[in-house]
């Protein structure tokens, strides 16, 4: 992933196929300029356990192992890498424990996606199996032994330029170390990890990969939105300036990294606003191409996932206009949205508010 060209919460156990958007049944893309609109001011608080990032060599181009560390506790991993040979391929995330008891990991929250040629695409399921959530798994992995993360991925052939992208949420009570690793498709991944060397990073500042403290922020707005009082305003996300790339450690060198677009890291929004009206919301893309999902609570009880853009694929792409309905609510009323930047999309975005007179 890179800016302008990236290749990238709470959790949502429930999903209803039904919107509770009063304007229309659907959501389509609408012309909807951001960038001239005032900017409501918020408080972004980082929360939760460790990111784990790798996406770093992207385009990988030998085996070997793309990023590696060893954690326990809350975990989110986010792996995203593109075999860049001229053969077919495995991508894999191998756990090994050289304590001396079991590990015992859950796997609370994940999505997959790929292999794949259509980049966007897979970004695009990631996001919606991880908001539309699912059933847990466990993995038990004993004293001095290793068992893979993504049965699926043992299998799975990487056909060249075809992109593999996951997140998944970990709860780990012993320490293991998390290998994200390319190999030949007849290797026996124990014994391939054995011996297999990191590979560098991709060169230049955007190095995305490392270990990061607060894999999840909380957004809230620091004044109430008053509709017609208000006008028409925006929240920007994922840019740097308003909203900070979080800063971490290469494990695998000790250097310092930087998360240039919050890859794997989940918002949890919530804008409180006064009733008496209605607001209609919309997600607008700033940086180009982008193909996502958010997730949406209101009132408590009705939760769903909404496709960003929900008519296209993706949008975004020399017409920065563009934005994404995610429906018309009453103000005054619960609002939670989920956000995470996903993969292959460019950054950053902006959430409009626009207000509505109550016919």
């Amino acid at each position: 992933m890179n800016w302008i060209k990236f290749g990238i919460v709470p959790l949502i156990m429930f999903v209803t196929l039904h919107s509770t958007a009063l304007a229309v049944d659907t959501y389509s893309t609408v012309k909807l300029d951001g960038l001239t609109l005032p900017e409501w001011p918020v408080v972004v608080s980082p929360y939760g356990g460790k990111l784990v990032l790798s996406d770093s060599p992207e385009m990988v181009s030998n085996d070997g192992i793309m990023y590696q560390d060893t954690v326990s506790g809350d975990i989110r991993l986010f792996f995203h890498h593109v075999n860049a040979t001229e053969v077919p391929k495995k991508i894999v995330v191998l756990l090994e424990n050289y304590g001396k008891d079991t590990a015992h990991i859950t796997v609370v929250q994940h999505g997959l996606g790929g292999p794949s040629l259509d980049y966007l695409q897979v970004g695009k399921e990631v996001q919606q199996e991880y908001l539309e959530g699912g059933n847990l798994y466990l993995i038990e992995v004993p004293c001095k032994e290793s068992r893979s993360l993504i049965s699926s991925l043992d299998h799975s052939i990487v056909e060249p330029n075809m992109l593999v992208n996951g997140m998944y949420d970990l709860k780990i009570d012993h320490p293991v170390i998390v290998r994200v690793m390319m190999m030949p498709l007849d290797a026996d991944i124990a014994e391939f990890a054995a011996k297999a060397k990191v590979l560098p990073a991709d060169p230049g500042e955007h190095r995305l990969r490392g270990t990061f403290e607060g894999k999840d922020r909380l957004v809230v707005g620091k004044h109430t939105y008053d509709g017609m009082k208000s006008g028409s305003v925006a929240v920007t996300l994922a840019d740097n300036h308003l909203d900070q790339y979080v800063r971490g450690i290469d494990a695998t060198d000790g250097t310092p990294t930087l998360n240039y677009g919050n890859y794997g890291i989940v918002y949890k929004i919530y804008l409180p606003s006064t009733s008496g009206d209605e607001i209609s919301y919309y997600l607008n893309p700033r940086g180009g191409e982008y193909a996502g999902w958010l997730g949406l609570e209101y009132r408590h009880q009705d939760v769903h996932t909404i496709p960003t853009p929900a008519d296209i694929m993706s949008f975004g792409s020399n017409k920065i206009s563009e934005s994404a309905y995610l429906g018309t609510y009453e103000s005054g009323k619960s609002l939670w949205m989920t956000f995470s930047p996903p993969g292959a999309s460019n950054l950053p975005i902006k959430l409009i508010l626009e207000p509505e007179k109550v016919k």
